[in-house]
């Protein structure tokens, strides 16, 4: 080991910057912690604005070059990359667990497969982007797909890896360059995407990685004119800052953002997957954005749902997230674990009851909560929490489940169960979400839409729509005849 590389569980994490293909160190670093049991994991390169001006240069140098690149050797690039993550399964899973507390089983099986498919999805997608020419008046309309240029992608620390491969995959897939920077509290396995996509062969510059504390680096990104497009997962706060800094250039931004989602269980819905439904929401110790954290339940089935929910949830096992047997792990920092906590004693002492949990445990684990007795204009109905912590309300029939649905400022998601047809098709056509579970949660197809309305964010990547914003669209309309003396 160099004093530039760490070891997480046996696999060597290169701690410096990716600029240029080039490892870069900084003059400053800061110390990343483990959640699981608080222990420093190491010193990480702590860049700022030379190091974001030194990253922006190298993607603005490589993009002609990555623009001109034909998408059948795009893809070839990203279908490498995805193999290199299948061979890395194993060394990915135990450092991201080891580095943001989310359970190992969970990244062995789920997460780092779907991060490779993420970008097989995305090649194979490029390859069948078109758009079928139409006329008028005689005149031929030919859409196509412009690569935009450098683009900035900032990523959060509750699933690094694959949230960061969401927006990377579609960046280089459009043929634009890439500044990744990934969260501070969990930004070791973008590091090694780094690894991964040299060793696939993409060439130097078209992914760069930076690391750093907030505004330090990203104001500097965010606000470089040679910057064309910007994608952020984050907190509403930090939205609003990054708006404003890229609005002198008018850098188009794609925003996905915080959510305080209801789960809406009618009398009718299997009550048994309704509990199961709920229960999920403890997934990743509540980290989630898209979380059902409001659990709207019919008033005649209230109290039976809830006895089964104690029941189920009571039965979670909480601990470390390398143990098999565990299923909820800690929460990220002891920042965050204070303020799920700050929510819980506020809404306590505001004549909210615990129905489970309302405490923190050891170390950096907060116990599953459940809290009753809350009113709609309350700040833990309101405000997103971002922890193992839900509400129980209860409603009287669809126009009220609708409102009490409906009335927070955020729009990202919404789950409904129900085992009547019509129902869910009413409810679901008068929710504000950008998506909508009908009987499931968490059902992700990269074919479509994702994003949020309201205070959830700004655009929609997935499928096509990822492409019509790393992309300039183009309309290239050609005259009848207009060949005729030229052979």
């Amino acid at each position: 080991m160099t004093e530039h590389t760490l070891e997480v569980a046996g696999v060597a994490v290169d701690t410096r910057h990716w600029i240029g293909g080039e490892r870069v160190a900084s003059a400053d670093t800061f110390t990343d912690f483990s959640p699981i049991d608080g222990n420093a994991l190491g010193e990480i390169a702590r860049g700022g604005p030379t190091e974001a001006l030194a990253a922006v240069a190298a993607a603005k140098a490589a993009f002609p070059g990555w623009a001109a690149t034909s998408r059948a050797e795009r893809a070839r690039l990203l279908h490498a990359i995805a193999d290199g993550v299948e061979k890395r399964i194993e060394e990915l899973a135990i450092v991201e667990t080891t580095d943001n507390g989310a359970l190992l089983r969970s990244h062995r099986r789920g997460v780092m497969p779907r991060v490779a498919h993420n970008f097989r999805f995305v090649a194979d997608w490029l390859l069948t982007l078109d758009h079928e020419d139409f006329e008028t008046r005689g005149h031929t309309n030919h859409v196509s797909w412009d690569p935009a240029g450098p683009s900035v992608l900032i990523t959060p620390w509750n699933a690094p890896l694959m949230l960061s491969t969401w927006k990377v995959a579609p960046a280089l897939a459009a043929g634009n360059t890439v500044v990744l920077k990934p969260a501070e509290w969990s930004p070791l396995t973008a590091s090694l995407l780094a690894d991964i996509a040299t060793e696939a062969g993409l060439p130097a510059g078209v992914l760069n990685v930076v690391q750093g504390y907030g505004a330090e680096i990203g104001d500097a990104l965010t606000s470089h004119p040679d910057v064309r497009r910007i994608s952020f997962t984050g907190s509403v706060p930090t939205a609003r800052r990054i708006a404003a800094s890229a609005a002198a250039n008018l850098t188009p931004l794609s925003l996905e953002l915080g959510g305080k989602s209801a789960l809406l269980v009618f009398a009718d819905a299997d009550l048994d997957l309704a509990v199961d439904l709920a229960v999920e929401q403890y997934d990743n110790a509540g980290q989630v954005c898209l979380a059902a954290t409001r659990l709207l339940v019919e008033e005649s089935v209230a109290e039976e749902f809830t006895r089964r929910f104690v029941e189920k949830a009571g039965a979670l096992q909480q601990g470390d997230p390398r143990d098999e047997a565990t299923d909820i792990g800690p929460t990220i920092h002891p920042r965050q674990l204070e303020k799920i906590d700050g929510f819980v004693r506020r809404a306590l002492a505001a004549g909210a009851r615990a129905v489970i949990g309302g405490h923190p445990g050891e170390g950096q684990y907060y116990a599953p909560t459940l809290l009753t007795d809350v009113a709609q204009d309350s700040e833990i109905v309101q405000e997103e929490v971002f922890g193992p912590v839900l509400t129980l309300q209860t409603f009287t029939g669809e126009d009220e489940a609708v409102r009490l649905a409906d009335d927070t400022r955020f729009g990202l998601a919404a789950t409904v169960a129900t085992s009547d047809r019509e129902r869910a098709e009413r409810v679901t056509a008068r929710l504000v979400a950008g998506t909508v579970w009908v009987n499931c949660f968490f059902v992700r197809d990269l074919r479509a839409p994702f994003g949020g309305s309201r205070l959830s964010g700004v655009g929609r990547e997935g499928g096509t729509w990822s492409f019509d914003f790393y992309c300039d669209l183009k309309n290239t309309v050609t005259a009848p005849n207009g060949w005729q003396n030229h052979g």
